[in-house]
């Protein structure tokens, strides 16, 4: 790891992390009387004045702010690419492949969501350019699942829907969860050729977490929304075990009911780390956002000259662009501002 190699990197995330929005910052953003109102401070803030300066008064709909807030990310994002040394970059690469994933999402919603026109991605052209080789006109123009696919060409992206093509599995659902699935266990497994043994411990921490997590989220949706069997919830989950053993993912499956599921949950690690909540019944997605950002906190703070304060710094800066989001929406529709703090909270 090396404090010298990590000690200016260090000091770039240490400056940046100091423009996050506070606890106070986002009470006064919940407070603001309307749309444009919030986008004139958040336009105040440093970390926004930039990419909302040019904002159009006449597009303040919640698809073109998170065009700009996304906008935002990535200009972190490029940032600490340009600052980071080619050992660095190597795992940036890596983590790069979230923003395709997240990008493939989006335009699936639209075309398969039957919604009118082309998405506009143009603010996105340039970041892509230099970091992706997906072809983002050829995707926007794409009608269906079949053109789209071809416009993925020999990627493995592309590989993965002309699986589910041939598959039938052509829902939504079912693309979102697969390309989920395929960007995690990617992860994981490209994770042993770039990081050194010490790092990969230290980032296991926060990635084999994210993945049992996502596992924990996916198997209560799945028996508590959805009512699934055992054999359809399994074929939903990552096979990757972190901290959570197979007989204990066995156990949440099969759980007779959301009572006995908390009471296996709560005996996991995960479950010891669970924040105090009120109510019956723990809300996974609360419980969830509480551990991972415990989680994340402590290897950024704990490891600063490791990939990990990179890692920290993008994962706590994609929470706070949905929590804006959350704000100027809760904004929108007229929502008192201790109603959207409670919302915010459970970014």
């Amino acid at each position: 790891m090396g404090l010298l190699a990590y000690s200016g990197i260090t000091t770039k995330v240490r400056a940046m992390e100091s423009r996050l929005l506070t606890a106070e910052e986002f009470r006064q953003l919940a407070e603001q009387e309307d749309v444009r109102s919030a986008a004139d401070y958040l336009k105040q803030q440093p970390a926004y004045a930039e990419v909302f300066a040019g904002l159009d008064d006449t597009k303040l709909h919640r698809g073109y702010i998170e065009q700009i807030l996304t906008q935002s990310e990535y200009r972190d994002f490029t940032k600490l690419y340009r600052f980071s040394s080619v050992k660095q970059r190597k795992f940036l690469d890596l983590y790069f492949r979230h923003y395709e994933v997240e990008v493939l999402k989006k335009l699936l919603r639209h075309m398969l969501g039957g919604r009118e026109g082309q998405p506009d991605l143009s603010v996105f052209q340039e970041f892509f350019e230099k970091h992706s080789n997906l072809d983002l006109e050829a995707l926007c123009k794409a009608k269906n699942l079949a053109e789209f696919t071809d416009a993925l060409g020999k990627s493995a992206y592309g590989d993965l829907l002309r699986q589910l093509l041939d598959k039938g599995q052509t829902s939504l659902f079912d693309c979102e969860l697969q390309l989920d699935l395929f960007y995690f266990q990617s992860l994981w497994k490209a994770r042993t050729k770039i990081l050194s043994k010490a790092e990969r411990k230290i980032l296991d921490a926060c990635y084999g977490s994210r993945l049992d997590i996502l596992n924990i989220q996916w198997i209560f949706r799945a028996r508590s929304f959805y009512r699934l069997s055992p054999a359809q919830i399994y074929a939903l989950l990552i096979p990757v075990h972190y901290r959570l053993r197979a007989e204990t993912v066995k156990q949440l499956v099969e759980a007779e009911d959301d009572a006995k599921f908390f009471a296996v949950l709560k005996e996991t690690p995960y479950g010891k780390l669970e924040t105090e909540q009120t109510g019956q019944m723990p809300d996974v997605q609360l419980l969830s956002k509480q551990i991972l950002d415990q989680i994340y906190g402590k290897t950024g703070r704990r490891y600063p000259h490791s990939p990990a304060v990179l890692d920290s710094y993008l994962y706590f800066k994609e929470q706070e662009m949905r929590k804006i989001v959350t704000a100027l929406e809760g904004i929108r529709y007229g929502i008192s501002a201790p109603e959207i703090m409670g919302l915010i909270a459970k970014q």
